[in-house]
């Protein structure tokens, strides 16, 4: 809109100055035409002007009297006088007349006859060796009215033209944007890790430097996002190895100092310290892997997700023993096109949230089937469920809902990448009778 506002502005004020200068060149010449008529019939008088014995006596016959002020519209008033301002012909009451600089040479001005504005022709002549002054006066109804007509008209065009103007300027700055408002839904409709450069086809070329400088800092967005998830997988690579021997030296020491109580209570804790740092990093490293920009679809294997689930059975039933939960599996043999590795993530970070969150005593079940048309994994509790507001924001990395369950916020972050990346679909809802969340990936079949 300022762009529009920068064009339209200044069109209008060219218009309004000109709309100005159209009304001053159609109105002046017809002023000069109405002020040379009277100017006429001034001069008309010069003729019949006499100077008998030294005194200026005028030949004016009714009858041209009549033709001098006849007028379909406007009045028209006369008047001869002397320097000395004795009346020798037409109306006494004829206002004073301007002096004209040079003879025969009539100036024109305003004035008021009869309480009526006029428009006065003055001319001062020498009959014999006698100055006179000849003034012609006309009422302006004619005048008004043509002025008026040209007023009107100056406007009707110049308000057509104002608003083709606009319309041509509008459409054109529509026309020309339109690569740009392409551009913009483009880029509003990718997701936020699509760092793909921008086409340059069919790009006027006043907007390809734009598309250059965008596709530059996207390649420097790839570039620097590319060097993180690098460093980020080969931290949590790194801190694996040590991570994993600390914790077989804590288990030792667990065996080896199990009857003195204290040190049994500061190994557990170190223990339980470890184990929540090894599952950051192993977090951390599938952050890295699931990254979309770095997953290569041509790799993808046939999986069986139900032989996946099955591989981590033990480790579910032990987390799930420990808060006393119910946990179930409807497992049907079933298979996608996917990477092990990041479906085995996803499984480990759906089931372990739904123990993680879920009170003791509660059930978890967790299902894998097919409709025909998807292959189907679920998770399903009966925990305290999320709330509607929370939905929207839920997959985001960093964002937890329960700050006493000890976590990182980044599962489900997770999980949503690998669900994209696999070309899957994850949905939320509620559990039966509103109890608990059910959250369900559906894979192409």
């Amino acid at each position: 809109m300022n762009l529009l506002g920068w064009l339209i502005a200044p069109l209008l004020l060219i218009n309004l100055v000109g709309a100005g200068l159209t009304y001053w060149l159609a109105w002046a010449p017809a002023q000069s035409a109405f002020d040379q008529s009277l100017a006429d019939a001034a001069w008309a008088l010069i003729p019949r002007l006499r100077d008998v014995d030294g005194e200026v006596v005028i030949d004016l016959p009714q009858q041209a009297e009549q033709v001098l002020r006849l007028d379909h519209f406007d009045a028209i008033f006369f008047v001869v006088r002397t320097v000395d301002g004795r009346t020798i012909a037409g109306d006494n009451d004829f206002p004073p007349l301007a002096a004209p600089d040079t003879a025969n040479d009539p100036v024109a001005y305003g004035g008021v006859m009869r309480a009526e504005p006029v428009r006065i022709i003055s001319l001062k002549t020498t009959i014999g060796a006698i100055p006179v002054s000849i003034g012609v006066g006309e009422t302006l109804r004619k005048r008004t009215r043509i002025n008026s007509e040209i007023l009107v008209a100056m406007i009707l065009l110049e308000g057509l033209l104002t608003a083709i103007s606009i319309a041509i300027v509008w459409l054109g700055v529509t026309k020309g944007l339109f690569p740009l408002k392409k551009m913009q839904t483009d880029l509003h409709a990718r997701v936020h890790d699509e760092l793909a450069a921008v086409s340059a086809e069919g790009i006027p070329s006043e907007l390809r430097p734009v598309v250059h400088a965008i596709n530059s800092l996207l390649d420097k967005v790839q570039t620097s996002a590319t060097a993180q998830q690098a460093f980020l997988a080969n931290v949590a690579h790194q801190l694996r190895t040590p991570l994993a021997g600390l914790q077989m030296q804590i288990e030792w020491l667990q065996q080896r100092h199990g009857g003195e109580h204290d040190t049994t209570h500061s190994l557990s804790m170190m223990r339980f310290s470890t184990e929540r740092m090894i599952r950051q990093t192993n977090q951390l490293l599938s952050l890295a892997r699931a990254d979309t920009t770095r997953f290569e679809k041509d790799r993808l294997d046939t999986v069986s997700l139900d032989k996946l689930v099955e591989q981590s059975i033990q480790y579910f039933v032990e987390q799930a023993d420990k808060k006393k939960i119910d946990l179930g599996f409807d497992l049907q043999p079933v298979h996608v096109k996917g990477d092990k590795f990041l479906l085995r993530d996803m499984i480990d970070n759906l089931v372990d949230n739904a123990i993680r969150y879920s009170p003791a005593h509660s059930s978890v079940t967790v299902r894998c089937l097919s409709d025909g048309d998807h292959v189907i994994f679920a998770v399903e509790d009966d925990g305290p469920g999320i709330a509607d507001s929370a939905r929207d924001t839920i997959f985001n990395r960093f964002v937890r809902l329960d700050d006493t369950v000890t976590g990182s916020g980044l599962g489900l972050a997770i999980v949503r990448d690998i669900v994209q990346a696999h070309g899957a679909q994850i949905m939320l809802a509620g559990g039966p009778d509103g109890v608990g969340t059910v959250f369900t990936v559906r894979f192409p079949a």
